[in-house]
């Protein structure tokens, strides 16, 4: 069934995007700035920062604050709990879906797929799909979610929880919409963005996840950003 839905997806108009089409230029234009090379060649940090002063030395120093992911507390689709810690020395990547989406999700997932293909058996990569309908998408139906995509091991966690948490989560700190609208395919609205984060859980890129050119930028940065560790 699950495959099917793929197909079929792929070949409908996605209606969800253009009724959200600023939400995805916003995305589009961050992903453009991540893709931007500076002078070291090193991805941009996204998010407002915050000026910090403090005393080093007996001496005021001002030092800048970037915006990072909080701690988490989700369960997998295993039925274990998921922590920050459990991507603790890894770049990851975050997107927010739900298993009965009938328009950008299927695409998302095909997208997303390629980069669990790409980076699979990687120990510095992992990937956190989040449902934003918890009421459904319980660990079991999250588990058969992955089964049926090809998913095995834990490099890809399908997480659910408190749907507050994760809406609060997604839009405050993933910085994507995430959130229920009655008029809207499955009662819910949220982007089709992927979000890279880096080993110390600041945003790195933010990507179209519904387009094979966004998830090959997303591709391309996630080199680009476990090339930085090497050094």
């Amino acid at each position: 069934m699950l495959k099917q839905r793929l197909r079929v997806a792929l070949q409908k108009p996605v209606s969800i995007y253009r009724k959200n089409k600023s939400r995805f230029l916003v995305v589009g234009l961050l992903a453009v700035a991540a893709g931007c090379s500076t002078g070291d060649d090193k991805l941009p940090i996204l998010g407002q920062r915050e000026a910090i002063t403090k005393t080093v030395n007996g001496k005021s120093v001002t030092d800048s604050v970037y915006h990072t992911i909080p701690d988490f507390k989700f369960v997998s689709q295993y039925g274990d709990t998921v922590t920050a810690k459990n991507l603790a020395r890894k770049i990851y990547v975050a997107d927010f879906f739900f298993t009965t989406c009938p328009t950008i999700c299927p695409k998302m997932k095909v997208q997303l797929k390629r980069v669990y293909e790409k980076f699979k058996g990687n120990s510095d990569v992992a990937l956190l799909s989040h449902t934003i309908n918890p009421d459904h998408d319980s660990v079991a139906v999250l588990k058969e979610f992955a089964d049926n995509l090809g998913v095995t091991g834990k490099q890809w966690l399908f997480v659910t929880g408190d749907r507050e948490k994760i809406y609060d989560i997604g839009q405050n700190s993933y910085m994507v919409t995430a959130q229920q609208d009655s008029s809207a395919p499955g009662g819910v609205v949220h982007s089709g963005a992927f979000i890279l984060v880096d080993k110390d859980k600041h945003i790195r890129g933010i990507y179209d996840g519904t387009t094979e050119k966004g998830v090959d930028n997303l591709m391309n940065d996630m080199d680009r950003l476990l090339a930085e560790y090497k050094k």
